[in-house]
């Protein structure tokens, strides 16, 4: 979990780990984000270790 998944992705990319594009969960499915979203508790990013296990990072608010 980050506050920030936008953020997060680049930290990644910058890292070179292939990681997909900011997707939102919206309905049932996920869809690629767009300008204006509100990614709080839906804003996903994916990506896979070199062992082939897949992860998911997500946006959830600070609980200030």
């Amino acid at each position: 979990m980050v506050s920030n998944v936008r953020a997060a992705r680049s930290r990644l990319v910058e890292r070179d780990v292939d990681a997909s594009e900011v997707q939102v969960h919206d309905w049932g499915s996920y869809r690629p984000s767009r300008e204006g979203d509100n990614l709080n508790n839906v804003g996903l990013v994916f990506f896979s270790d070199p062992d082939g296990n897949r992860w998911g990072v997500q946006q959830i608010p600070d609980s200030d």
